[in-house]
């Protein structure tokens, strides 16, 4: 197995002298949710200055991995706009990554290869594990996100929860009687064999659960949409809480 991985987390401009106010604000400035500070003077006059090191900074990172049974290349943005491009050769699971990306507002592009000939388990393992991977090194430090996400999500007769806690240690929860069905060429099992591997790679904790739901397609696809929205909460940058999201200082 070769796995090759690069991640980007930098200030999206180059960084240069801070020209700070001369006359002296009254309160202290405050943090904006752009990475702005934001000075206010007792005449009432306010001026906005971006300081270079609270720029938003790039969160992307890219996986590639290749082994005997998969070759796959996965890179994604967590600043994004849910946009995405997906190639795996299983179309029901190309649908849920699409999903995937629109509702986490998390840019995706896949693309892989695998040994379809005999089934679709190793493909949609081996690309969970290098979407956990490639959220993990796109999260960096983990400096001034919001941490915890969650979501509960109707699909028809289908209800479906997702909470997620970006907290460095991988624990997931898989509470979904999913009917056992093949869709194209993709087996249900693999929606929870998909998952525990980006939990475990990544490093965070998911738990899943649904409620009631009959629909094999509906219930896969709740779950997806719903651990989406959950990660979208989660990776967002919190303006209120600009360092580690935690009292040990570090995730």
């Amino acid at each position: 197995m070769n796995d090759v991985s690069t991640a980007q987390a930098v200030p999206a401009a180059s960084a240069g002298p801070v020209i700070l106010p001369e006359r002296k604000p009254n309160p202290p400035p405050v943090v904006l949710a752009d990475g702005s500070l934001l000075f206010r003077f007792e005449d009432g006059v306010e001026e906005s200055i971006v300081a270079p090191e609270k720029r938003i900074l790039r969160r992307s990172a890219r996986v590639v991995r290749k082994t005997r049974e998969t070759e796959i290349e996965l890179a994604l943005d967590l600043n994004g706009a849910g946009q995405s491009t997906v190639a795996t050769g299983v179309g029901f699971f190309d649908h849920m990554l699409t999903l995937l990306a629109r509702h986490s507002l998390i840019d995706l592009t896949v693309e892989a290869k695998g040994d379809l000939h005999i089934d679709a388990h190793h493909t949609v393992e081996d690309i969970g594990i290098c979407y956990g991977k490639a959220l993990a090194q796109a999260l960096g430090s983990k400096v001034g996100i919001r941490r915890y996400g969650s979501a509960t999500l109707p699909m028809d007769e289908t209800l479906a929860t997702a909470a997620v806690d970006l907290c460095g240690r991988p624990f997931c929860v898989w509470k979904a009687e999913v009917p056992l069905e093949t869709l194209g060429n993709f087996s249900s099992t693999l929606a929870e064999e998909f998952w525990r591997a980006v939990s475990s790679s990544g490093a965070f904790a998911l738990h899943v659960v649904v409620h009631h739901g009959r629909n094999t397609h509906h219930i896969i696809e709740a779950i997806f949409k719903a651990t989406a929205r959950a990660l979208r909460e989660a990776v967002e940058m919190d303006p209120r809480s600009p360092g580690v999201p935690s009292t040990k200082g570090v995730l």
